[in-house]
């Protein structure tokens, strides 16, 4: 690995990411999240999961061009609008403290930070969005030719699913149980 930004992104932005969520989690767990803002909250959550973990898995696998490229900014600016929309709805439920503010603003930075690190490492691919009569862009989906170590892919992506979707997943059912209490009553 003779390229800083690969060695920043791998070792730098997606640990942080990933120690982001599950603080944002232990929040939602401190605010009683099931109780308060319930299972909608949750749901929100994981297509936010959804809208950064598309693009990471597709980065971490196949071969960046332009496609992926194009792929992760739609999802980078759909994750922005899901976060406005999450924001909103919790700050109506529940005291959203500095502290989860905070840790929002590393969830809504790191994505755009991956983003750039990535356009920088794939300059070419990036332009050809934009430069109709240039450089074709790629738009095929081709395993990496020097993949990544299959343990750091394995460490990732165990603790994506393990230690940011289980616990989301788990807060969603939790909500959803709530929601049951309440309608019995």
């Amino acid at each position: 690995m003779t390229d800083p930004t690969l060695t920043i992104l791998m070792y730098f932005v997606i640990p942080l990411w990933l120690v982001a969520g599950i603080a944002d989690w232990f929040c939602h767990r401190r605010s009683n999240i099931s109780t308060t803002s319930g299972a909608k909250e949750s749901l929100i959550h994981l297509l936010m999961f959804t809208e950064v973990g598309v693009p990471l898995v597709l980065v971490l696998l196949f071969e960046v061009n332009s496609f992926i490229i194009f792929i992760s900014i739609l999802f980078f600016f759909l994750h922005e609008l899901t976060a406005l929309w999450d924001v909103s709805y919790a700050v109506s439920k529940r005291k959203v403290g500095p502290i989860e503010q905070h840790i929002h603003s590393f969830l809504e930075m790191i994505p755009l930070l991956a983003l750039v690190l990535i356009v920088a490492r794939h300059w070419t691919q990036f332009t050809s969005l934009f430069q109709p009569g240039g450089f074709p862009p790629e738009v095929s989906l081709q395993f990496k030719q020097t993949p990544l170590p299959p343990v750091y892919l394995i460490v990732v992506l165990a603790v994506a699913l393990m230690l940011e979707f289980g616990p989301y997943l788990e807060e969603y059912i939790r909500g959803k149980r709530a929601e049951g209490g309440h309608a019995r009553r």
